[in-house]
């Protein structure tokens, strides 16, 4: 995909849009306009199989949902497309009924990567609530060279397009994330995409790939066990994921901040006083003592905003991924 005055305009846009769209719906709220609802079973939509991340957050999250609300919450699991699949069910779900709990990727730069997908996040979703964010860790094989940070980039850089490096798939955060990344030290790998993260860590330990971006849970438990060697985690400081390890920003990599994270969103056509009780209520739900220390436990750090932040942190992640997948002309293969 080339780089596109237009494409950037309506990014620009759309990501307004969404914020504008999800502030007035959040101080009007008037639950007393629709009192019946939630009037039968609500749905969270999720688009990756069960035991996956997002569906453990979802299940996390329905329990308390129902019992708030006095209604039964199921778990759907639409899988495929890299859960687009599911990101376009709630896109176009007209009962008034469907949530979607995704990652950024869906809500964010879907459609620069396929032009072609049947829906555009930053036009057809209400944010509801950024629930948990984490940064990535770098990760190489346990004998990779030098013993700091400088001295791997370093060591890469002198590697040049010799080295390759590993994602779960094109368009990826971790494929977005290494190219910008590259552009912040001057590193040059290949790309070489796998089918999901078991294989990238394969890849890794048995040197078929010389770096990776990895959630940091699954990173330092290789990590830990001798298996793989952490160069740095992407978060602005310290993780409390992983406190032991050094950020990038510490070993010198100046304005590298990379986080995964996901979110609930409800499609456009929903009511807005409905996603303002909605958006106040997972808000409420994620910062539960009990729930926070479940998400913690699955590898991420809660966040519980209400719609606004969530509007916001699309905004401001579409904006930095889509100029990076302008510039290198990502597109989904």
């Amino acid at each position: 995909m080339s780089a596109c005055p237009s494409r950037r305009s309506a990014l620009a846009y759309g990501a307004g849009a969404l914020l504008a769209t999800a502030l007035p719906g959040v101080h009007a709220a008037n639950t007393a306009a629709m009192p019946r609802w939630p009037s039968r079973t609500l749905k969270l939509v999720v688009g990756f199989p069960g035991g996956s991340s997002p569906d453990l957050v979802a299940r996390t999250l329905a329990e308390p949902l129902a019992q708030a609300l006095g209604q039964t919450v199921v778990v759907d699991n639409r899988v495929g497309a890299g859960g687009n699949i599911a990101a376009s069910a709630v896109a176009h779900a007209t009962d008034g009924h469907t949530l979607g709990v995704m990652i950024n990727g869906n809500m964010t730069i879907a459609k620069l990567i396929q032009p072609r997908l049947n829906y555009d996040p930053l036009k057809d979703f209400a944010p509801v609530s950024l629930i948990g964010t984490a940064p990535l860790a770098l990760a190489a094989p346990a004998n990779a060279p030098g013993t700091t940070a400088q001295e791997f980039f370093a060591a890469a850089r002198e590697a040049g397009d010799t080295w390759n490096y590993a994602t779960p798939g094109v368009g990826t955060v971790a494929h977005i994330g290494m190219e910008l990344l590259k552009g912040k030290t001057g590193i040059r790998p290949v790309h070489v995409p796998y089918a999901g993260n078991p294989q990238v860590i394969n890849a890794l330990i048995s040197g078929q790939v010389q770096l990776a971006l990895l959630p940091p849970a699954m990173a330092a438990a290789q990590a830990r066990g001798g298996k793989l060697r952490i160069v740095g985690i992407t978060s602005a400081g310290r993780s409390a994921l992983v406190p032991e390890y050094a950020s990038l920003a510490e070993a010198g990599v100046k304005d590298f901040h990379l986080e995964i994270w996901n979110a609930v969103a409800a499609p456009r056509s929903m009511p807005p006083q409905v996603v303002a009780r909605l958006s106040a209520l997972f808000a409420e739900i994620a910062r539960r003592p009990e729930i926070r220390e479940k998400l913690f436990q699955q590898g991420w750090q809660v966040t519980g905003t209400t719609a606004e932040g969530l509007a916001r942190r699309v905004q401001s992640d579409a904006q930095m991924l889509g100029d990076v997948i302008r510039v290198h002309h990502i597109t989904a293969q």
